[in-house]
């Protein structure tokens, strides 16, 4: 009985310390641009059923709870909780926040799309607005050689000033992209994330149409993590992973007692 209390209390504290790297990973991304924090789940793992409920206690009666024993804890998955982060000016033109549901569509080196809501955009050397990475947003915004301003309306409509007095000019429009199931994406880091089977396939459209977000220049999403909160929720997994410890302790004390006396 012992050995199997201190297996439990061990579920327990590995369970414990994955949620403290989730909580870590959280606050190590308090000033990643779009971060979305992630949450651990947990759930209870299979059962000894002693004594069923509904079972014959006798011949005239039956019991109405049963005697079934729990054999721990895991973290069966980390969920990307997909909350709008705070909107914060920057006053550069080339950063876009997207204010709402969606998210802007990058294409890779190797020519495979991957999403972000990191909108802080460069200008690459052929004129092509990339990410901080040096990755295509999609689809392509060239701007040319001579443009003195650039404007990103809200409908995601780019407009360039020509220098020299030549005039607006419009070269493209961005796009969002929105997902069914937002935490089934896959994140791949860069702050990027991956089309998954759980995610749903991409729904390509218009910024403000059709329930896509808005774009608004000059601002960047900053992460949706909550420093109060996580430093709360790392005591919470402190004191757990402590109790946890002690239970594991105050087993070894029981088996050692009876070692001893008998």
């Amino acid at each position: 009985m012992g050995t199997n209390s201190m297996h439990v209390a061990k579920t327990g504290l590995n369970a414990q310390q994955r949620r403290m790297q989730v909580i870590a990973n959280n606050l190590a991304n308090v000033n990643t641009t779009g971060f979305k924090k992630d949450r651990a789940v947990f759930e209870d793992l299979l059962y000894q059923n002693v004594a069923p409920a509904g079972g014959q206690a006798d011949a005239q009666s039956e019991t109405p709870t049963g005697l079934m024993l729990g054999t721990g804890t895991r973290i069966v998955a980390t969920e990307k909780l997909h909350v709008q982060g705070n909107i914060i000016k920057t006053e550069n033109a080339l950063d876009v926040s997207v204010s709402g549901p969606g998210f802007f569509a990058i294409q890779q080196a190797d020519g495979t799309l991957a999403y972000t809501r990191d909108g802080s955009f460069k200008v690459s050397s052929q004129g092509q607005l990339v990410t901080a990475g040096g990755e295509l947003l999609t689809p392509a915004i060239v701007i040319p050689q001579n443009a003195a301003g650039i404007t990103v309306g809200r409908d995601g409509i780019v407009t360039v000033e020509l220098a020299n007095g030549g005039g607006a000019t419009q070269v493209g429009q961005i796009q969002v992209t929105r997902f069914i199931n937002n935490s089934g994406l896959s994140p791949m880091g860069r702050n990027l994330y991956k089309e998954s089977v759980a995610s749903g396939a991409p729904i390509v459209g218009l910024p403000g149409a059709d329930g896509a977000g808005m774009l608004m220049q000059g601002s960047l999403e900053a992460s949706n993590v909550n420093v109060v909160e996580e430093m709360v929720n790392m005591i919470e997994t402190q004191r757990a992973y402590e109790v946890n410890s002690k239970a594991i302790s105050a087993a070894d004390g029981m088996l050692r007692f009876l070692n001893n006396n008998l």
